[in-house]
């Protein structure tokens, strides 16, 4: 693959995300494959960058979603060395005031508005359509990242989970649970945290082709490059009509809607537990997931 056109500054934030174009595709490549592409905050900004460069090259009917390494997301960043959430960044999603300088519930949901339910909002709407290449761990934050895409491709080693209730928070925050999947599947998925196979998520409609692992990314890149064939503005109207039919079906006002009951639980967590995660980190949820 070769590069569209050169970045105009390359910073430590655009490290962690590689875009690449070939012929009318591109591909956006997640790239903190020693942490399991976990999503900082650095990692979220630099998604957005570069969708929204996908968005202004004419040339590009398409794009790829993928993560480097043997998973594609193991979600958001609780733990690693490169946490940045206490970070200031330039807020791009929304017009919620800076994080970094306020205090409990008022900060927490003043980024999460942002980096997450707002991006994800934002990313759902680029106006072509984007394919999510799925391998390994697709957990928690990393459901948020393939379900904002119009079609999943997953490798049969792939696994879905959302074990978030384990903090006592009702799914991450982008809750498309019920409309990715039926409202009794969702459930019994968020009930027990355990995980979806590569398979049972086609089976329940998650997930569009399941291929081997060894063959990921060239079927993702053969599907996208014959949807890239057909009219840029006959793709685009057909993505909006279908987004729009989700939300008539109450997707929009039921993200509100949870993303309320989301920091409630945070807020609850704050007041009766070690912290907002109900004092789950990394370790703890590996060792509740075993």
């Amino acid at each position: 693959m070769t590069a569209a056109h050169d970045e105009p500054h390359d910073t430590a934030h655009d490290q962690v995300v590689r875009y690449e174009v070939s012929g009318s595709v591109a591909t956006v490549t997640m790239n903190r494959p020693a942490y399991r592409n976990a999503q900082n905050s650095a990692m979220t900004y630099a998604l957005d960058r570069a969708f929204y460069r996908a968005a202004d090259d004419d040339a590009v009917k398409a794009v790829v979603l993928a993560g480097a390494g043997e998973h594609f997301s193991a979600g958001h960043d609780i733990g690693t060395p490169e946490r940045d959430a206490h970070l200031p960044f330039d807020r791009t999603a929304g017009l919620w005031w800076d994080h970094s300088d306020k205090a409990g519930a008022e900060s927490r949901f003043a980024r999460e508005s942002e980096v997450y339910l707002g991006m994800c909002r934002r990313w759902r709407e680029l106006p072509k359509p984007v394919i999510a290449s799925v391998q390994g761990a697709c957990v928690a934050g990393g459901l948020m990242l393939a379900w904002v895409c119009d079609l999943i491709v997953a490798a049969e080693d792939a696994f879905f989970a959302d074990p978030v209730v384990r903090m006592g928070i009702p799914g991450v925050e982008y809750f498309a649970h019920p409309w990715v999947m039926p409202p009794r599947i969702a459930k019994e998925f968020l009930f027990t945290g355990e995980r979806m196979s590569a398979r049972r998520a086609y089976e329940v409609g998650m997930v569009n082709r399941v291929v081997p692992r060894t063959e990921l990314a060239d079927r993702t890149s053969e599907l996208a490059a014959r949807i890239a064939g057909m009219p840029r503005m006959g793709l685009a109207l057909t993505k909006r009509a279908v987004n729009q039919a989700e939300d008539l079906q109450g997707l929009h006002t039921g993200l509100d809607s949870v993303f309320g009951l989301h920091h409630l639980a945070h807020a609850h967590n704050a007041e009766t537990a070690a912290d907002p995660l109900g004092g789950m980190d990394v370790r703890a949820m590996k060792k509740a997931g075993s």
